[in-house]
């Protein structure tokens, strides 16, 4: 009988070389990667109580491991095939994202992983945007972009064998796991000669330098990959220290006691040298960057109607959006009404939290607060898995060169997303709330069963 290697532990290994890869092809990712562990080590250092409760939630093994990655695909039939391949991984199409809200012509989703032990394991994501040609005002270029794309292959034949083998048979062993990760990352590498002239290339750069990058090359390069920290204001200000050229703002909620949702920085893209084909044409292509990313607590639909009302607000304050020099006051001052405790957060209903069993003596039907509160249960903070979509189009527009967009108009297309990619999406609140749900149910029933031991005896 074939012994097949566990999903996890196979995206475990590209994750690993993914990483190897791009710090061989950007070296500031391993200065990046310095100054984070750097700034980890120094925060678990001073925050005993935060050590304690990450080891409490089997949170600090995956601190190391823990990346996201991104790519730009240009077709629905790319797409749909790299939903099978990371499926090999053990990972899934997560959440919708309309980035052209801010100006970027793509819609996205997040695969990783979806159970609690695999993402304990390694929580390894990639934020997967499609091109959207349809947005394009020129329809000349749209039709030239389209057939350009139509040209590509963008799987080496053996990873595309592969993944219908592990389809086929359930899974891949060893050696066949290790041949997926080799034939897997050739998707993802640079390459620097396009695949279009110089003048081609100028034409989609013009219409937007996104297009360009997703149009004119040979495969979707991933354009950063990003380590978690627990203190990225520190990490901000560390960047230029290193040698990294830092962008100005923090992307999403502002500093607080208590984390929410997600917050982003970057060093700014680097301009790399181009070959055209034919003429020996060379230019520069501005792409690739490095992210650093701080997770919070996951929040309800309820904390979410607050938080998009209050950064909403902060943004339209005199249609200046985050360019302004007051940007992180205006942020702060906007939050204040967003609260900042988790015993708050939870008894408003506002986030998300697992319950873990302190000791087994409690009234099982007892309400969660009051069991809480009489040491019979511990809430832990559910970790924010996903993204933020002004985030991402805020970061994707620092590293594309162009000018912040600050009207938004809304173009969501999910369910045209979701037949290109061939399945739904997951929602991604329903997946938080479904922990917050089980750990709930696993806690009354052992309370109810040292309750029927207890009357036994």
């Amino acid at each position: 009988m074939t012994h097949f290697v566990h999903p996890d532990e196979v995206r475990s290994r590209f994750s690993r070389a993914m990483s190897d890869m791009y710090r061989d092809e950007v070296p500031q990712y391993g200065n990046l990667m310095a100054l984070v562990a750097q700034v980890n080590a120094e925060v678990l250092k001073a925050q005993p109580a935060l050590a304690n409760a990450m080891a409490q939630a089997d949170e600090l093994d995956r601190l190391d491991v823990e990346r996201h990655g991104a790519i730009r695909v240009g077709t629905k039939e790319e797409l749909s095939t790299l939903r099978r391949l990371f499926a090999v991984m053990g990972m899934e199409a997560v959440g919708y994202y309309d980035l052209s809200v801010a100006g970027v012509p793509v819609h996205s989703t997040a695969f990783r992983p979806v159970l609690g032990s695999s993402l304990n394991r390694n929580p390894f994501r990639v934020f997967t945007s499609l091109l959207r040609l349809d947005l394009l005002a020129d329809e000349a270029l749209r039709a030239q972009a389209a057939e350009i794309l139509a040209r590509r292959q963008i799987f080496t034949e053996r990873a595309l064998a592969l993944i219908a083998q592990c389809e086929a048979a359930g899974g891949l062993s060893d050696a066949e796991a290790d041949e997926f990760v080799r034939e897997a990352l050739e998707t993802f590498r640079w390459h620097s000669e396009a695949t279009v002239d110089a003048a081609t290339y100028d034409k989609l750069h013009k219409a937007h330098r996104l297009v360009a990058d997703v149009v004119c090359f040979k495969g979707p390069h991933i354009n950063h990959l990003t380590p978690r920290t627990l203190d990225i204001d520190a990490a901000q200000l560390g960047m230029p220290v290193h040698g990294m050229d830092a962008k100005e703002v923090v992307e999403g909620p502002p500093r607080r006691a208590c984390a929410i949702l997600l917050r982003q920085t970057s060093f700014k893209a680097l301009q790399e040298r181009v070959n055209f084909p034919g003429s020996g044409d060379q230019g520069t292509h501005t792409a690739r960057f490095g992210e650093i990313e701080q997770r919070g607590v996951a929040l309800t639909r309820k904390g979410r109607a607050l938080y998009d009302s209050l950064l909403a607000n902060v943004r339209s304050m005199g249609n200046a959006g985050s360019a302004s020099a007051n940007y992180q006051d205006r942020l702060e001052s906007s939050f204040a009404a967003f609260p900042d405790s988790h015993d708050a957060m939870r008894q408003q209903g506002l986030a998300f939290y697992r319950y873990v069993l302190q000791q087994p003596v409690g009234d099982a039907s007892a309400d969660i607060e009051t069991l809480i509160a009489d040491g019979v249960v511990r809430a832990e903070p559910i970790v924010y898995e996903d993204f933020l979509p002004v985030s991402a189009a805020g970061i994707f527009q620092s590293n594309l060169g162009g000018e912040e967009q600050k009207h938004y108009e809304a173009n969501q297309a999910q369910q045209a997303f979701e037949a290109d990619l061939g399945a739904q999406v997951h929602d991604e609140i329903a997946l938080y709330q479904a922990m917050q749900d089980a750990s709930l149910q696993a806690v009354r029933q052992a309370l109810a069963q040292a309750d029927v031991a207890e009357s036994v005896a």
